[in-house]
């Protein structure tokens, strides 16, 4: 046991702040929401805290002992050891952009490169320098759109978009006076129905939200339909990416999208059961001044040399609050970065036959997974790496059984699409083995039948 004495601390900063007690510390807060304390446990030694998580940390279960099925695009990549070693030198892990940006070349650079490969992945004009994730670049787009539409109140977000997406959606815009519409998907296809989509833009829509592939891992084939829909009633259009399958995808801006965003997590970085996350940020150059987070320009020096330097920044703490687009300008550097190493380790033929392998794994999976007597596709259309299969049991307790096995199986979408009762979302990557394949359509075959 480490002994640590008392100091007192709490005397010492109410006299520091000249209070009598603490109970002064909280007059302003009304009575009736107050508690009389948190719940928390008592505090331990270092030595104790470091026991207790090694304890904690006994529980985890490597990928390779437990294969993970589970689909919603929080998907286990494969990382080069060069990735890891580039994120991990003191110059970036310990860097954070200053005030004084520009006497942060190396990161500034970083963040340019960045950019410039978003551009091209996405087939954009100009991309920020990343946000925190996929689902809050959403709310983002969504407050840009109607920034841009100023005239326009409706935001219209594919039903085939993740629930916790549209959850964040729906709480970033209630102080924008924003009302969010969901479009229907189609039942066979797993594609936004379009004749729907079409009938719910009017003229007070600002912009649309699809995803390609989409939650349900089905590509949104009728894209250039989509875009020309959406344009033709004077809304805008959102497109929500996949980077990883853009290496046989076409990008989004290339067919006429007014606002790329996405989630980046797959591109070098862990899955850390869920977190954190990179959110991609691209739109068309018109709209540049609309668009939230940093733009990082590269110029020339006193000297004439190449130098980086923040050429738009738009937070309150740099800018007018009138002319404010966002305060969530706290890039994901670290997660940026490992993006950048990951995409220029890969290159582009690279990215397209890890694409690729992709799409076959989910191929041979699905196809695995429905050879099994009860199990059959949900949808009928081209998919990326994930896919909804229908049950002949509850998912609740096939995946228990699955668990028991050792294979965590897909996610239970039936919770949040009741039209989906009994069906579930399997995630596949380059990272599946093929034996890991077939041992969870063995798996299946014996839990099934048991």
């Amino acid at each position: 046991m480490v002994f640590i004495p008392n100091f007192h601390v709490k005397d010492q900063m109410l006299n520091g702040i000249d209070l009598e007690n603490i109970e002064k510390l909280f007059s302003d807060i009304p009575k009736d929401i107050r508690i009389n304390k948190l719940n928390l446990p008592k505090g331990l030694s270092q030595q104790d805290v470091e026991k207790k998580l090694r304890e904690i940390g006994k529980k985890n279960v490597s990928f390779y002992d437990v294969p993970s099925f589970l689909g919603g695009g929080v998907t286990p990549h494969f990382i080069p050891a060069v990735v890891k070693e580039v994120v991990s030198r003191s110059e970036f892990l310990t860097s954070y952009t200053p005030y004084q940006a520009e006497a942060s070349q190396g990161m500034l650079q970083s963040m340019f490169e960045y950019q410039s490969m978003i551009c091209e992945l996405v087939g954009m004009d100009v991309a920020n320098c990343s946000l925190y994730d996929g689902a809050t670049a959403l709310g983002e787009a969504a407050l840009m759109c109607h920034r841009v539409k100023n005239d326009k109140s409706c935001f219209i977000v594919a039903r085939s978009v993740s629930w916790e997406k549209r959850s964040v959606l729906h709480n970033y815009v209630k102080g924008a006076g924003i009302k969010v519409v969901e479009a229907p998907f189609d039942s066979v296809s797993g594609k936004i129905n379009l004749e729907a989509l079409g009938k719910l833009i009017d003229g007070n829509v600002c912009g649309v939200y699809i995803e390609n592939p989409n939650f349900f891992g089905v590509f949104e084939s009728d894209l250039k339909n989509i875009v020309d829909v959406v344009h033709d009633k004077g809304s805008l259009l959102v497109v929500g990416i996949n980077p990883i399958s853009l290496g046989t995808a076409i990008g989004p801006g290339e067919l006429g999208a007014d606002i790329v965003i996405g989630e980046g997590r797959s591109l070098g970085n862990t899955v850390s059961f869920g977190g954190s996350g990179l959110g991609i940020f691209a739109c068309k150059s018109k709209l540049l001044r609309q668009m939230p987070g940093r733009i990082i320009g590269m110029t020339k020096d006193a000297n004439g040399k190449r130098a980086f330097c923040m050429a738009l920044q738009t937070r309150e703490q740099h800018i007018r609050r009138g002319r404010a687009t966002s305060n969530i300008c706290t890039n994901e550097g670290l997660n940026a970065l490992a993006a950048v190493v990951f995409l220029g380790w890969l290159g582009g033929t690279g990215l397209c036959e890890l694409s690729q392998v992709n799409m076959k794994k989910a191929q041979q999976c699905m196809k695995a997974v429905c050879n099994v007597d009860g199990f059959s596709r949900c949808f009928d259309s081209d998919f990326f790496n994930e896919f909804v299969v229908k049950s002949p049991i509850k998912i609740e307790e096939l995946n228990k059984r699955l668990l028991d096995k050792g294979i965590i199986g897909g996610i239970d979408v039936g919770v949040w699409y009741p039209e989906l009762k009994d069906c579930l979302l399997f995630g596949v990557s380059e990272m599946h083995s093929d034996e890991m394949i077939a041992m969870l359509a063995t798996t299946l075959d014996e839990v099934v039948n048991q």
